[in-house]
């Protein structure tokens, strides 16, 4: 644990004011809370990830990956919470660095918001909570990679402070058919026998 940091965990979640889309001639305002993810918010997550991805999570191995990495203060995992239901979600990862002054920076993955609940902030919600925890943890700088087809993102990661001009970005799934499943390791790499 890092001692003397702000812990996102150990924060209130932050309440917010979003505007919900009605017949009125004015928007309705309800409450959405940024929090940390919880054991029991993972098949709602998993709902939402099937949503965007069109692919079945593991709930099984959600459940043992999340124990493993909740009490890290290098996985961050938040939710935008609508109404107790889960509207959006982002994982931040914390990675230490070893040139210059040896700053930690902070990788962004899987961010997500429920097609019902998009255009109304939760994104923006969510990116501004994850930089203030990035920033807590003396983070130089953050990093993502968006598809190439979600040209819908641009604009969005733009209005943020975001620039796909800057630098370019490369992944590469490994595995099965681009599944995220690996094979075990060999016990040397050196010696496959």
């Amino acid at each position: 644990m890092h001692s003397g940091k702000k812990e996102l965990c150990d924060r209130t979640p932050v309440v917010l004011l979003r505007p919900f889309q009605s017949t009125l001639s004015r928007p309705l305002y309800k409450p959405m809370i940024i929090r940390r993810l919880q054991k029991e918010d993972l098949p709602a997550l998993a709902r939402l990830y099937m949503q965007f991805w069109n692919e079945e999570s593991s709930l099984v191995r959600m459940q043992e990956t999340f124990a493993r990495l909740r009490d890290d203060p290098d996985y961050v995992f938040l939710i935008a919470e609508v109404d107790d239901e889960i509207a959006g979600s982002l994982m931040g990862i914390v990675c230490e660095e070893l040139y210059g002054e040896c700053r930690p920076f902070m990788v962004i993955e899987d961010v997500i918001v429920d097609r019902e609940f998009r255009q109304q902030g939760i994104g923006s919600a969510l990116i501004r909570e994850i930089e203030s925890y990035a920033v807590s943890r003396n983070c130089n700088y953050i990093i993502f990679v968006s598809e190439l087809e979600r040209t819908d993102a641009v604009p969005f990661y733009r209005s943020l402070g975001y620039s796909p001009d800057s630098y370019r970005g490369f992944k590469k799934r490994l595995g099965v058919q681009g599944k995220r499943s690996m094979p075990p390791p060999s016990l040397d790499a050196r010696d496959p026998e």
